[in-house]
């Protein structure tokens, strides 16, 4: 069953949150994922969303996704993003009706 990252980021270091961006995009294909949301406008219709930058990512089981994010590969990266941003980070199992 899939699985999604989903992070409400505050950027706080552009410049330091870009090289995070470039290095990440290329990991998160290799351990399996891929973005569903990167960024990019949010229209909220109803009550107060609470998110600055909106990111969602797609692997194909949650035991990929913890893979990719606890592990050796992604350890230095996650400093990187966490030095340049505020972010909320939840894992979800996905659906299967």
């Amino acid at each position: 069953m899939a699985a999604y990252l989903i992070a409400n980021i505050e950027v706080h270091d552009p410049e330091g949150f870009a090289r995070y961006g470039a290095l990440v995009a290329p990991m998160v294909a290799r351990f399996g994922g891929r973005y569903l949301v990167r960024g990019g406008p949010l229209q909220t219709l109803e009550g107060q969303p609470g998110i600055n930058r909106l990111v969602i990512l797609e692997y194909p089981d949650m035991a990929t996704l913890r893979g990719f994010y606890f592990s050796e590969e992604y350890k230095p990266l996650l400093a990187m993003r966490e030095a340049a941003t505020t972010s909320h980070v939840t894992l979800a199992e996905g659906y299967a009706p």
